[in-house]
């Protein structure tokens, strides 16, 4: 079983998102379900997201979602360009929710965010 765990900050984001995208919180449980769960749980591929490269260590692995499902984004499917960062740990079977945003509004994620959050809880 996986934990799921948000920042404050993420916590933010969502709610900025949700005011836009009314489908968000049906869209971002499906996609725990279908993606993150498909992934850690049953062991089967997946290409919806990636390692963000040099925000991985041995405990923990950052990620991209780079193709996620937002009904309220008609036409779009996985191609929303809404993104998630979260970071996985193995060993916890924990994810933690970072960010969340749309790419039309930012273009990366907020890498001063993610490695604030990696020294706060892995001392990296």
């Amino acid at each position: 079983m996986i934990e799921y765990v948000t920042t404050p900050e993420f916590q933010k984001d969502f709610k900025s998102l949700l005011k836009r995208y009314k489908s968000l919180e049906r869209d971002f449980e499906n996609m725990k379900k279908y993606t993150l769960e498909t992934f850690y749980e049953q062991g089967k591929a997946t290409t919806a997201f990636v390692p963000i490269e040099g925000f991985c260590g041995e405990s923990y692995t950052s990620n991209k979602i780079r193709k996620f499902s937002c009904m309220a984004l008609k036409g779009r499917g996985a191609a929303s360009g809404i993104r998630v960062i979260f970071v996985w740990e193995e060993e916890l079977r924990k994810i933690t929710f970072i960010e969340m945003y749309f790419k039309a509004d930012q273009e990366n994620e907020d890498r001063v965010r993610l490695t604030k959050f990696i020294k706060e809880n892995f001392g990296v």
